[in-house]
């Protein structure tokens, strides 16, 4: 037995950890958080058979109308709760009513839009599926999403992957940083290729045309012109509805047999 420089005992033949081993065994410790938080939320996609999401995502910070508290700063905002909980009904109704078993709403997990959002699919009956992260004022358990439909991530990157890897649609209500972040991350994938191009649609005209102006960037040469039309701005539960019940319907018919095709062309 040997002292070591600090004081402690230690075994003649035990091997010193360097700087370099020591931070490699805590980027490993790291790396497999990574995987095992990545593999429980794809046991609950696989899980509930999930091949493809509608995601509704927003302030977590905007109130219920019915439940704005006295000088709540985004009381002028509540409106954006309630046009939210109307169209994730409407698109949990449509999903419940055409049999799309494979099709699931995502929210964020958290009060606000996504309490909103998992609220309204709720109501049509639809299990809408949580992606929930810790945060130290705006998260909450949502009373609307069943415990094994709530996945808790502790990781941005890894919680963001999961809501693009089956997304068919992505409806982006107004937000803070963190819906932003969001947003130029989706655009930025699709911009380059690093993801198919879907949908994403701005809900609020107002609230996005006075947040960004993305034509400066096109006039700058920055961005290119095309790229103005990743997004589509919406403006009522009407407009996103007719937005969205294309994309719902294209689903219904790609998960039809050759026969059931058939007949519903006949239908059509």
């Amino acid at each position: 037995m040997t002292n070591s420089e600090f004081g402690g005992l230690k075994e003649v033949n035990e091997p010193e950890l360097s700087i370099a081993e020591d931070t490699q065994n805590t980027e490993m410790q790291r790396a497999a958080h990574l995987a095992n938080e990545w593999m429980l939320a794809e046991e609950t996609f696989n899980g509930e058979d999930v091949l493809h999401t509608i995601s509704i995502f927003g302030s977590a910070r905007i109130p219920a109308p019915e439940k704005v508290p006295q000088q709540n700063p985004c009381e002028s905002l509540a409106h954006f709760y309630q046009q939210a909980r109307q169209l994730a009904f409407r698109i949990g109704q449509y999903i419940e009513a055409e049999g799309l078993s494979q099709t699931r709403l995502i929210t964020g997990g958290g009060p606000g839009i996504m309490e909103a959002g998992s609220r309204g699919a709720n109501e049509a009956g639809h299990a809408s599926i949580g992606l929930n992260i810790a945060l130290p004022h705006e998260q909450r358990l949502n009373p609307f999403i069943a415990a094994k439909h709530s996945i808790n991530f502790q990781y941005f990157a890894l919680r963001k992957m999961h809501f693009l890897k089956r997304a068919q649609a992505l409806i982006v209500f107004p937000g803070g940083f963190g819906t932003l972040d969001e947003l130029f991350e989706t655009l930025t994938l699709i911009q380059t290729g690093k993801m198919p191009r879907i949908p994403v649609f701005l809900y609020g005209k107002t609230f996005w045309n006075g947040l960004i102006n993305l034509e400066l960037l096109a006039a700058h040469n920055l961005i290119d012109p095309e790229d103005l039309a990743l997004y589509h701005l919406v403006d009522s539960v009407e407009e996103a509805w007719q937005e969205i019940q294309p994309i719902l319907l294209r689903l219904k018919n790609e998960t039809l047999v050759p026969s059931e095709k058939a007949t519903q062309r006949k239908t059509d």
